[in-house]
C-alpha cells in the first residue's frame, strides 16, 4: 500500500492566481498523489498515451522494490505523461474521484497536465510549434483573403509541407484546413439578413478562428439557420481566438490576454441579456469552463454563464416547442460523431437530437475520440500515435460508408475526411441543408 494519502491536504491549485500553482515542489507532490489514485484505479488505460506511460512508471518502481506506489516517480515521468495528454477531457468525465462526483480525492487530471505545461513554459519558454499553433487567428489573417489561393497551393505541396514540418514541428501528414478568400466577418458585413431575422431577438455568435478564416461555411450556416428561427446574428468586431491553442502550449499570458480582449467585447451584449452561441465545442468548452479559471472576474463569469453551444441553443428552442420544423430535405442515414469537448460540457448530444427531428433521417451515434483535440494531434511528434488512437473512430464511421458523417468538431472533421474519404459536415450545416437554406442570401 502506498504511503501517499489519497485525499489532498488542501484543494489542488488549479488557478494561476494561486501562488501554489507555480510552485514546482507543490506540483510534484500533487502529481504523485494523482498518479497513485490513477494507478490504483486504471480505468482510463485505453483513453490516451498518458495512462499507459503513468502506469508503466509506477509499475517500474514497484517491481524493482524501490517504491510501494507512485512516490518515486520522477519529473521526467511527469513530463512524459503530460506530453502524451491531448486534453480531450474524457478521463475527467469518466473519473469517479472528481469534485463533480462529490469525491474527496478532488482529481482533475487534465488541469494537472495543463499546470505542468504552464510551469514548463514559464521556465523554458513556449516551444516554437506551440507558438505557431497557438495563433490560428493570426495565421488565418495572414493566409486568407486575397492570399488564400497561394496559401492553399503551398499547403497542398508535399515538399513545402515537409520543409514546414522540419522547421516548425507541424506534421506534414495532418490535413490542414483551407484558407477562405472571403473571411466570415467580411461575409457577415455584406450579408442581407432574412426577412424574419430579429423577430425572435438577437444572439451573438463567437464564430471561432477556423470559422472566420478556414471553414466559413459553418458560421454562415449558423447565421442562416438562426435567422430562419427569427434571430438576428451579431458578431462583435475584434473577436479573437478563445485561447485554447495557447493552453495546449502552456502560454498562460497569451490565454489571459485573449480572454480579457474577448470579455471586453462580449460583456456589453451579455449585460443586455443576449446569449452567446458557439458553433465549435472546443471554443465553447473553453469559454464556459476555462475563461474564469485564467481570468477570474465577475464579467468573465457572466460571459461564461451566457454562453451556449450553438446546437444547445437550438435544442433549447426544440424543448420550448419554438423550433421551426419546416424541413424541406431529408438527410437519410447520418453517422453522428460526439466530439470530446462537447461531451466535456455535459450537455449530452443536442446536435444529434436536432438532426433526429428531420423526417426520413436516421441518426447513429459514435462516441470515439479523433485524438486531435486542440493542437496535440497536429504535431509531427504526435501524429502517428494520434492516428492510431483514432482508428476506433474511423472503423466505427466506416461501418456505414454511404452515410452522411456529422461532427461538431472541426479538427475531427479534418481527420475523418482524410481517413474515410467521407463527406463530413457540422450539425448546423446539415440543418441548413434540411431546411433548404444553404444558398447565399446576400
Amino acid at each position: 500500500m502506498s504511503v501517499i494519502p489519497r485525499r489532498p491536504a488542501s484543494p489542488p491549485a488549479t488557478s494561476p492566481d494561486d501562488a501554489r500553482y507555480w510552485n514546482a515542489a507543490d506540483l510534484r507532490t500533487e502529481a504523485k498523489r494523482v498518479f497513485q489514485v490513477c494507478h490504483e484505479c486504471r480505468m482510463c488505460v485505453g483513453y490516451c498515451g498518458s495512462f499507459p506511460a503513468l502506469f508503466a512508471a509506477v509499475d517500474r518502481d514497484i517491481e524493482s522494490n524501490r517504491a510501494e506506489g507512485a512516490e518515486k516517480t520522477t519529473l521526467e515521468d511527469l513530463r512524459l505523461v503530460s506530453d502524451l495528454c491531448w486534453q480531450c477531457k474524457l478521463c475527467y468525465i469518466k473519473c469517479p474521484y472528481t469534485a463533480d462526483e462529490g469525491a474527496s480525492e478532488l482529481l482533475d487530471f487534465p488541469r494537472l497536465m495543463a499546470r505542468e505545461k504552464a510551469q514548463r513554459a514559464r521556465s523554458e519558454g513556449v516551444a516554437l510549434v506551440d507558438q505557431l499553433l497557438g495563433e490560428p487567428g493570426t495565421i488565418g489573417k495572414l493566409g486568407g483573403g486575397l492570399k488564400a489561393p497561394l496559401s492553399n497551393l503551398i499547403s497542398a505541396n508535399r515538399l513545402a509541407r515537409k520543409v514546414q514540418e522540419a522547421t516548425t514541428g507541424i506534421s506534414a501528414e495532418f490535413p490542414l484546413p483551407r484558407f477562405e478568400a472571403v473571411p466570415f466577418p467580411k461575409w457577415l458585413e455584406r450579408h442581407r439578413p432574412a426577412p424574419e431575422a430579429g423577430s425572435a431577438g438577437e444572439v451573438v455568435i463567437f464564430s471561432t478562428c477556423t470559422g472566420d478564416y478556414n471553414e466559413t461555411s459553418v458560421p454562415q450556416a449558423a447565421v442562416r439557420v438562426l435567422e430562419h428561427q427569427g434571430f438576428r446574428v451579431l458578431r462583435p468586431e475584434g473577436e479573437v481566438c478563445c485561447g485554447m491553442p495557447n493552453l495546449d502550449g502552456g502560454d498562460v499570458t497569451a490565454v489571459r490576454a485573449k480572454v480579457e480582449a474577448n470579455v471586453a467585447l462580449l460583456w456589453p451584449h451579455v449585460k443586455q441579456g443576449k446569449t452567446i452561441v458557439v458553433p465549435a465545442p472546443t471554443c465553447g468548452y473553453t469559454i464556459k469552463k476555462e475563461w474564469a479559471v485564467y481570468h477570474d472576474r465577475p464579467e468573465t463569469r457572466a460571459v461564461a454563464a451566457a454562453t451556449l453551444d450553438l446546437m444547445e441553443f437550438l435544442d433549447g428552442l426544440r424543448k420550448k416547442k419554438a423550433l421551426k420544423k419546416d424541413f424541406k430535405n431529408p438527410l437519410g442515414n447520418v453517422t453522428y460523431h460526439a466530439a470530446c469537448h462537447l461531451r466535456a460540457q455535459k450537455i449530452a448530444f443536442p446536435g444529434m437530437r436536432l438532426l433526429a427531428q428531420v423526417p426520413d433521417t436516421e441518426v447513429r451515434l459514435v462516441e470515439q475520440c479523433s485524438a486531435v483535440d486542440g493542437t496535440w494531434g497536429m504535431k509531427a511528434a504526435n501524429y502517428e500515435m494520434g492516428r492510431r488512437y483514432a482508428q476506433k473512430l474511423v472503423n466505427d464511421v466506416n461501418r456505414e460508408p454511404e452515410a452522411l458523417v456529422v461532427t461538431d468538431c472541426t479538427l475531427s472533421a479534418l481527420r475523418l475526411r482524410k481517413e474515410t474519404k467521407a463527406t463530413v459536415l457540422r450539425p448546423v450545416e446539415a440543418l441548413a441543408r434540411a431546411y433548404g437554406v444553404e444558398g447565399d442570401t446576400k
